[in-house]
This record gives structure tokens, sequence and C-alpha cells, in this order.
């Protein structure tokens, strides 16, 4: 057999499919298993938008799409830009990618060199440093530490920036921690920023409609106007409308940047799906009442986790800001054994056990680069987590 790429010793599968694969093999064998694994909102994809796209390809809009995206659809991001933050971006400076995960991709692929650093707030989202080692770059991890709510410590984030930083990556709200700034903390983050003019800063706002208690969501470009010029913000419509297997993500930044990262597409995938386009197109310029429906029952279920969490013995979980995840402390539960004689010395030992002998799958906090922990995502039904919270006590207090 010829030989694969060497670049593949560089990734591996991410864990959080690693684990949704074992639990549905235990599900095919008739076990049932409470999956809190996947970042994936539950409800169903907005009407308006499901309608958008049937017009849409009944009107015949089927064919290849320009590679940055179809105008209708980047003048309705135009708005949400200006609606959400109020920042004023032209066409020329917005483009249209397969989920947000390709535009993250498509800056990467576009901006690093061999052994350029990628600076990455930890806990953090799996996808990041894989995709940096799979380029060539080298991820520098910067802790974020519970006591700070998760968030990232200015002096930390600048004795972490060297010569050979080319990226800054943020993710507020954060995923897995759930954690979000506040206008004034990304202030300080800037403040740091303008001290390394060489670097580029990605926003990864995936979560941005998903923020609890009157807290009001920030991006840097907002807060730092002047760094604009070198700053990437990225979104989508698959957390904030239920719309993840329409694969539609979208990016604003400077004009040079987004020509680049769309011509990076253009060599990889082309433009995206155009009856995708639509409906995205109708998710942002609809009705939005939908989205805070959405918010007030993922806070319920967000209360609902936390609470029974920090009820458990061994187990301690920090009440986040956004997003979809909770992240508990398991430190308590390190060093004991299950009752099938399995000693829990990682939290990955832990997570496992638990998927084994008390039949909910989540993640390892390890994965996401900070153990003891586990992450949570309370993206799916009221019951269920309540279901899976009675298991995971029962287990936490079956431990000895």
């Amino acid at each position: 057999m010829p030989a694969l790429a060497k670049r593949l010793d560089r990734v591996k599968v991410a864990a959080t499919v690693q684990m949704t694969i074992k639990a549905r093999e235990l599900r095919d064998q008739g076990i049932n298993v409470i999956a809190l694994t996947i970042g994936e909102p539950d409800f169903a994809t907005p009407g308006n938008a499901i309608e958008a796209a049937h017009q849409a390809a009944l009107a015949g809009e089927t064919k290849y799409p320009p590679q940055d995206g179809v105008k209708k659809l980047k003048e309705a991001v135009q708005r949400k830009f200006k609606r959400d933050h109020g920042l004023d971006f032209a066409l020329d400076e917005i483009a249209v990618s397969n989920g947000g995960k390709q535009a993250l991709f498509n800056a990467l692929l576009a901006t690093l060199d061999e052994g350029d650093e990628v600076v990455i707030p930890a806990p953090y989202w799996g996808a990041y440093p894989l995709m940096v080692r799979l380029l060539g770059g080298e991820p520098v991890f910067v802790t974020c530490p519970q006591n700070n709510g998760f968030k990232l410590r200015p002096e930390d984030l600048d004795a972490a920036i060297t010569p050979k930083t080319k990226w800054l990556m943020l993710n507020f709200p954060n995923n897995p921690t759930g954690a979000a700034c506040s206008a004034a903390e990304l202030e300080a983050i800037a403040a740091v920023m303008r001290k390394h003019p060489h670097v580029w800063i990605l926003c990864d706002d995936m979560y941005e409609h998903l923020m609890y208690a009157d807290f009001q969501h920030t991006t840097l470009a907002q807060v730092a106007p002047d760094l604009r010029e070198r700053t990437l913000t990225v979104s989508g419509v698959s957390k904030t409308y239920a719309m993840t297997g329409w694969r539609i993500g979208f990016y604003a930044g400077p004009k040079a940047l987004v020509k680049a990262m769309v011509n990076m597409q253009g060599q990889a995938t082309a433009g995206v799906s155009s009856v995708g386009q639509a409906a995205a197109a109708a998710a942002l310029d609809g009705p939005q009442e939908i989205v805070g429906q959405m918010r007030d029952e993922y806070r319920r279920r967000r209360d609902l986790v936390v609470d029974r969490l920090n009820a458990m013995p061994g187990i301690t979980c920090h009440r986040p800001e956004g997003a979809f995840y909770v992240y508990p402390d398991i430190a308590g539960c390190i060093g004991k054994t299950t009752p099938k004689g399995v000693k829990i010395v990682t939290d990955e030992d832990f997570a496992l056990a638990l998927l084994d002998e008390g039949h909910v799958a989540l993640v390892h906090g390890a994965a996401f680069g900070m153990s003891p922990y586990l992450r949570i995502s309370y993206a799916t039904d009221y019951d269920s987590l309540a279901e899976a919270m009675v298991r995971m006590d029962a287990f936490a207090r079956s431990l000895a």
C-alpha cells in the first residue's frame, strides 16, 4: 500500500468524536446511554430559514455560488455586524465559509508558515491546536484558571507572545467553559496586543448570542477599533439558530486577509451551498424571538446541571456566562475506585468509567487542555439532562 502523508502524525481524532463513537457503540448493544458530548442544539431550525431554502431551490438558485458568498447573505452578515456590535464592514471584507470551522482553517492556512506560533488560551476547543499542528505551526497554551473565571489574564498573554507568534485565538463565550469577557476585560487584552503589532487576532464568536444574566457580548474589534486591521471576527448560524447541519459560517476582517482566505477556500471547497446561504440570510434578517426562547431554555438547563453537579461529592462546577457547556472540576474524585474496580487516576479514567458504569457520555478535560475537569454539553432536552445528573450523582457517590 502506498504511504500516507506524514502530516497525519501531527493530528488525531478529536476526543469529542471518540466519545460520541463509544456512546453510539453502547447504544447499538441496546444500552440506554445519555450522550452529553456534542455541542449541537437540539432545537429545530427556524421555519423561515427552511422556507427560504425551499424557495431558493424552486427559483433555481442551485448553481455554483461565488467563492466568497452570495451577495444577499453577505449583506445580511453586514447588517448583523452593524446591528449586534456597531461594526461597519464593506462587502469585500466579508466572506462565507462551510461552517465556522472552515473560516478558522482558511485563516491559518493563509497565514501560517512552518514553526509559526499560535497563542491559544486554555481550556480551548480541541480543534484549535489540531489545525495549527496540521499546518506546521506550534500551539502555545496560556492557562486561564478557574479562579479567574476561566478568562485570559493580560500578564500571562503578554508573557506568551514571542517574535514567532502569528496569531492569538480568542473564543468567548468559550467552548468548553462557557466563560465570557466583558468589554473592560477585552480592553485589557487589547492593551497587550497593541504592544505586539506583528500578531493577528482571531475572535471566534460562534456562541455570541448564548449569553445569560444580562451579560452583553462584546467582540475585540468593537472595543479596540485601532486593532481592526489585524482582527478577524468569525461567527455563523450553527449555534444561534440551531443550523449545525446547514454548514454556514462567515467572517469579517481586513480586506487583504479575507481575500487570501477566500483564495485558500477556492483551492479546497470553493463556494458554499447556495440554498444553505439563502436559509442563513433568512435567519439573520428574520424574527429573532426564537433566539431568546432558546437562550432562556439553555439557561434553565445550565442552572439544573450546575446545581446538581455542585451537590455531588468530589465535584465543583463554575456557573458560566454563556454557551451551552459546563466544565466541572473533579479533583475530589481522583484517586478513588469505581464499583467495578477501576482506579480513577485521570479525568479520562472518570469519563470512560462513567460511560461504562453509569451510561453517561461526556468528554474529559484533558482534551481541552486542563485537568482534572470534564466538559458537559447541555444542548439536549431537560429530562435527559435531569436523568444524566441522577446517574452521574450515583456514580460519584459509588466511588470509594
